[in-house]
């Protein structure tokens, strides 16, 4: 049996699997925090653009709901706009390279909102695709960041499909076809970081998901061995060709409680955040003002520097994937939150200055835990009184799965996202209660909700 046929015959008995209480836990805070995001940024252009182009699509099948509030249309284009929204402000988690729950959290919303499926389903069907996910990455001893591909877009596809198959209890058959399906539908690329593409990656990564699985069980049919084949999707993304096409797929259902998610505690792309922690630390222990730092320098990996490629940024979207900005707005607003993620604040004047005192060093170690990052951060602040504050080698975010937030810093969170949406304090308890909510549907308000055609 070939990878694509293991990954189907896995997703087709999806629904069998018992989840223990910390996959529940885990899934529960994905979900949690994938909607308080998706909810953050539900006012970014990006967001805008795609929920006029569907309505210029006329109105269609309403399946599902958009943003969870009354407006409704396809289960597809549901999960396009809501997975942009919570990708939109790179505040949604961080695991296997890319962004998990961005993806398969409005898939599965979408889908179980037009099956009426029960919280558990769901639940079950989010281990699926984070499992198919990680069974594909782990493959290539690579990163596909170097590449320019952007792990999201491409594994987030094909994880999708699997969800969404798995939670419409398809047969092995079939599953295998859709994977095959959401191989070919696969894409995104690292050079459109700081724009709106890259949450865009994430939106069709949720509706192609949909697509292919809707597809193949209408009849359409792929390749049994496009995972795996020497021209299939694995070896054709992969950066050097040392991609395992053979292997076994023994780990399966494993990983999730292995390697876990990083719920973010800031809006910026996840390869600053050790250094953003460290900033905030030496800020807070010697109370020190932007105006007694002379230079600030930065040692993070080759990855982590690519990925952060604005140096200048000229607005809020390239702000996120810049260092420079990173630290700046931690030295001059001692946090950096949604408020800091502003065009206004990224064009001050003072902040901008502070730029031209960052110098980056890189580092070619590796995190053991998230090849994406170096084995550890450091960031060194001198002071014009002469002290060289250093922070010393920074391993772990606050957030990450082994310094996870506590349920009053999720909670905050998600209540600083939803801020001006009713009812938002029942929604975090229905979302708290995922597993047990015996139609998804009911996650919508009484007030918002209407009835799916």
């Amino acid at each position: 049996m070939g990878l694509t046929a293991e990954l189907a015959s896995f997703v087709a008995h999806g629904q069998a699997l018992a989840p223990g209480p910390e996959v529940l836990r885990r899934v529960r805070t994905g979900f949690v925090d994938t909607v308080g995001v998706m909810l953050a940024g539900r006012q970014e252009p990006v967001v805008g653009i795609l929920r006029r182009a569907i309505e210029s699509h006329g109105a269609g099948s309403a399946q599902s709901s958009i943003l969870l509030g009354p407006q409704r249309c396809a289960s597809a284009d549901a999960a396009l706009i809501n997975a942009t929204a919570a990708h939109a402000l790179d505040y949604d988690d961080v695991g296997l390279q890319g962004h998990p729950s961005a993806v398969l959290v409005p898939a599965l919303l979408a889908e179980g909102e037009r099956l009426h499926s029960p919280g558990l389903a769901l639940v079950k069907a989010y281990v699926v695709g984070y499992e198919t996910w990680a069974e594909l990455i782990d493959r290539d001893r690579d990163l596909h960041h170097e590449k320019g591909w952007h792990p999201t877009g491409v594994f987030g596809t094909v994880a999708a499909a699997a969800a969404v198959a798995c939670l419409r209890g398809m047969a092995a058959g079939p599953c295998a076809h859709a994977l095959g399906l959401a191989a070919s539908m696969a894409a995104g690329l690292v050079a459109n970081f700081g724009s709106m593409a890259k949450p865009f990656h994430a939106g069709r990564a949720a509706a192609n998901g949909i697509e292919a699985a809707g597809l193949a069980a209408a009849g359409m049919t792929a390749a049994g061995d496009a995972l795996e084949h020497g021209s299939g999707l694995l070896a054709a993304l992969s950066p050097r060709g040392r991609v395992d096409l053979s292997t076994p797929a023994t780990l399966l259902g494993r990983r999730l409680l292995a390697k876990g998610l990083t719920v973010k505690k800031y809006p910026i792309c996840f390869a600053a955040h050790r250094v953003v922690d460290a900033c905030l630390d030496l800020v807070a222990q010697h109370d020190l003002r932007p105006d007694q730092v002379s230079a600030i320098s930065v040692t993070v990996g080759r990855a982590q520097a690519n990925m952060l490629r604005h140096h200048r940024p000229a607005d809020s979207l390239q702000a996120k994937f810049s260092l420079e900005f990173a630290v700046a707005a931690a030295l001059l607003a001692r946090r950096v939150g949604l408020e800091q993620l502003r065009d206004d604040f990224v064009l001050r004047p003072d902040l901008r200055a502070l730029f031209e005192r960052v110098s980056i060093d890189v580092t070619d170690t590796v995190c053991e835990f998230e090849p994406t990052l170096a084995a550890s951060d450091r960031l060194v602040l001198e002071t014009f009184d002469g002290r060289r504050l250093d922070s010393g080698e920074v391993t772990q975010a606050r957030g990450s799965a082994s310094h996870p937030l506590t349920d009053g810093e999720l909670r905050a969170k998600f209540m600083d996202c939803s801020a001006g949406i009713p009812d938002r304090e029942a929604l975090f308890d229905r979302l708290g209660r995922l597993d047990r909510l015996d139609d998804i549907v009911s996650l919508q308000s009484k007030t918002e909700r209407r009835p799916s055609t």
